[in-house]
């Protein structure tokens, strides 16, 4: 069943990409889709009788891939509830947007294009959550991205379209130069990219420095640990000319592999490349945004949680990013007058959430998030993209207004996610991004209050860009143009269906498996797939601290609603009148920090300065100058005056022949003389 699970999506990816043309664009739409619906039960099933039940880990071979030394790299399935739950997310989005697609990209030439490079982004996705080693993650992780570049460009014939492509695909790369040096030490340290390998090693480490290990190391403790286990002190490695010991080495080893996670994941530095993917379709946007490449660096670290729980360091300062990069979006997200930038900012946000639950070392509310977030956000955005297909394409919210009435439905399931990710009681958001605040609270690193303050703020901050969203896109007086208004229409059922499927998702995930992911069948639940330090003890203590704590991020969420209501519904001229106050901040929310102006002073132009130098100077002075330029310009100037010696004319030609006649008889006489 879980070979069947992963290769689903490659088999429509080859189907469309190679009989596209012969079997037309409406079946490709329907095979595809099916693919992925049956995809989603299947993983349905498996989650809920797997993962509910005692089931252990499964391997499930697939082919030898490669051997070379030690290294030993086969191409196999990991099925545990980390897995399955990803598997869960990502097949459950997947499928519901690859239905919505079907509605919206219904006037595209080239929608078999678009659902082949929707099925082919599903399956490196499968491939990179299903992975057994690292190797084999990376294969995933670098699939996602080339994936992500196609899909971004889709519309190639515009050029911001091809602009953010080529910026989401180049931004990725720094980062995933990090993870493959990660990948690299994991090597040099436990002599084998098999996380079964890994993991039974980081116990053995974990003696070596003195730790209490985590209680699941037992769990393959079987495996062979490749001399990992070497004594505090002793040099374990050398990394650009500096001995480490193992300790530092797991901890260099750690920021390598967040550094890629940094970058598939939009973390604050190399966040740049994700509010710009907004330039390819709608239903794009949703599958990257929501549940699928921007978790790959949640679900990496929370899959090397026993590497992560030996540096305090690397979780320390994964907190650090996580927290800022919380409040970062956040603020942002409060300007943006594209309603699609806006939820950008937002998913930007809330895998800041999660990055703070994994560095105060709380991995199960992080997934938690993951999996809720999946829903409300997907939702959000085919929301929006709902509200687009209804203005005619329009995507600024200050061009709209006053569409409630015009869209009911749409309206109702925007409000549902706004209600989700703005963490309304007893909605999913509610549950899982609650838990990251509490669990922020109770962490023990030099930075886990700092996260629980950012967090609290961003809490705040969300609320009122996720309203301000609601009350101009649909509320007040309408905005749009008299023939926009006109043409307002309500999306088609095909569209509709997985918005309400995914509003259910919004209300009822979080309460259905607060339990299981976070609650009292944490350990039954999550078996040997998460990794808790023995000493790691926030989980019990987020569970007792005080109502007002807990009660804050809700009074942050009214508090955020209420503003809100005030500028864009009570007195919608506020707001202009305090942007136009407060200029200066303004403009500095507005242009996102300056980060792309300060990347392309120190970074982009540079690059080009260099590169037009060896362009013209190096390439086309010496290269082409000295080389092939150079040599056929000299012949060209020898065959220029020769050929000025072809007149014509007879006396020209006795005339030179009178002067070789002379020539040859000067040289006799001379040569005879000698």
């Amino acid at each position: 069943m879980y070979t069947i699970i992963v290769l689903l999506p490659l088999a429509g990816f080859l189907i469309a990409g190679l009989f596209g043309k012969s079997i037309g664009a409406k079946a490709c739409e329907y095979t595809l889709s099916g693919f992925m619906v049956v995809a989603a039960i299947l993983s349905w099933i498996a989650f809920i009788s797997f993962g509910f039940g005692e089931g252990e880990t499964l391997r499930v071979p697939l082919l030898q891939w490669m051997q070379s030394g030690t290294l030993d790299v086969a191409w196999s399935l990991r099925i545990d509830r980390l897995t399955l739950v990803m598997l869960v997310v990502v097949n459950t989005v997947s499928s519901l947007v690859h239905v919505y697609s079907i509605g919206y990209m219904h006037h595209d030439p080239h929608r078999a294009r678009f659902f082949a490079y929707l099925s082919l982004f599903t399956f490196a996705m499968l491939m990179l959550v299903t992975s057994n080693n690292l190797v084999q993650m990376f294969f995933g992780w670098e699939g996602v991205g080339l994936a992500s570049y196609l899909l971004i460009g889709f519309w190639y014939k515009k050029p911001s379209a091809n602009a953010a492509a080529m910026k989401a695909f180049v931004v990725n790369r720094v980062g995933d130069f990090g993870f493959a040096l990660g990948i690299f030490g994991v090597f040099a340290l436990f002599g084998s990219v098999n996380l079964d390998t890994i993991f039974a090693g980081a116990a053995d480490v974990a003696g070596s420095l003195g730790g209490a290990g985590h209680d699941a190391a037992a769990a393959g403790a079987e495996a062979a640990s490749h001399g990992a286990a070497a004594a505090t002190g002793d040099v374990v490695m050398n990394f650009a000319g500096y001995a480490l010991t193992m300790g530092s080495a797991l901890t260099v080893v750690c920021l390598l592999l967040f550094m890629g996670a940094m970058g598939k994941s939009a973390q604050i530095g190399l966040h740049t490349w994700l509010p710009d993917a907004m330039e390819g379709p709608t239903p794009v946007s949703a599958l990257i945004h929501a549940a699928t490449m921007v978790t790959a660096g949640v679900f990496m670290l929370a899959r090397m949680s026993p590497l992560f729980e030996l540096s305090s360091t690397a979780l320390t300062f994964v907190t650090f990013i996580g927290a800022t990069t919380a409040f970062f979006a956040a603020t942002i997200g409060l300007v943006q007058n594209d309603i699609k930038r806006v939820i950008a900012y937002s998913t930007c946000s809330q895998l800041g959430y999660m990055f703070v639950a994994l560095g105060v070392g709380a991995y199960g509310p992080a997934i938690f998030h993951l999996f809720t977030h999946a829903f409300f956000k997907a939702l959000l955005f085919l929301g929006a993209g709902s509200v687009i297909h209804a203005v005619s394409d329009e995507q600024d919210m200050r061009r709209m207004g006053g569409l409630r009435k015009h869209i009911p439905k749409t309206y109702w399931m925007m409000v549902i996610g706004t209600l989700a990710l703005t963490g309304f009681p007893f909605t999913a958001g509610y549950y899982s991004k609650d838990a990251i605040i509490e669990a922020a609270f109770v962490g023990h690193n030099s930075f886990a209050l700092y996260g629980w303050g950012m967090t609290v703020i961003a809490a705040a901050l969300t609320s009122f860009y996720s309203w301000r969203l609601i009350f101009l896109t649909f509320h007040g007086k309408p905005r749009a143009s008299a023939d926009v208004m006109h043409h307002i229409h309500e999306s088609p059922w095909v569209m509709l269906v997985p918005l309400f499927v995914l509003a259910a998702g919004a209300l009822f995930a979080g309460i259905l498996f607060e339990g299981a992911f976070i609650g009292e069948g944490y350990g039954e639940f999550w078996h040997a797939a998460l990794f808790t330090g023995s000493d790691n003890h926030v989980l019990h203590d987020m569970h007792e601290i005080s109502f007002w704590i807990a009660f804050l991020p809700t009074l942050c969420m009214v508090v955020g609603f209420v503003t809100a209501y005030f500028f864009y519904i009570a007195r919608p001229s506020l707001a202009k009148q305090t942007a136009d106050r407060n200029r200066g901040l303004y403009q500095f929310l507005l242009n996102k920090w300056y980060f792309d102006e300060l990347y392309d002073f120190l970074f982009v132009q540079p690059a080009q300065r260099v590169g037009r130098f060896l362009w013209r100077t190096g390439d086309g002075k010496v290269i082409d100058g000295f080389g092939p330029d150079g040599v056929s310009a000299r012949v060209m100037d020898v065959t220029g005056r020769v050929v000025k010696l072809q007149s014509g004319y007879l006396y020209h030609y006795a005339f030179a022949m009178l002067i070789g006649v002379a020539a040859l008889v000067t040289w006799m006489m001379l040569g005879g003389a000698s």
